[in-house]
């Protein structure tokens, strides 16, 4: 699931290079935390949230057909401040 997210996402922003995918596991759950380069937060989120929606419901659905533990995308602001 770590691949689909970051050719997902690869394909999404202006610097493919910055993306970095790490994944977080704990008893019950996985999470995955999506971090991009400057300028391409807006675009995974997309235009009302609709590229991240797009890419968490894939990840649920690939999740749920596995049957493993409950997936999670976060992604990570690096110029909040």
């Amino acid at each position: 699931m770590q691949e689909f997210i970051e050719s997902a996402v690869k394909l999404l922003v202006d610097k493919p290079d910055e993306v970095d995918v790490q994944a977080i596991e704990s008893d019950e759950t996985i999470l995955f935390e999506l971090r991009v380069g400057d300028g391409d937060f807006g675009k995974v989120i997309g235009k009302r949230g609709r590229n991240i929606s797009a890419i968490r419901t894939i990840l649920f659905a690939i999740n749920a057909k596995e049957g493993g533990k409950r997936a999670q995308l976060e992604i990570i602001d690096t110029n909040e401040q």
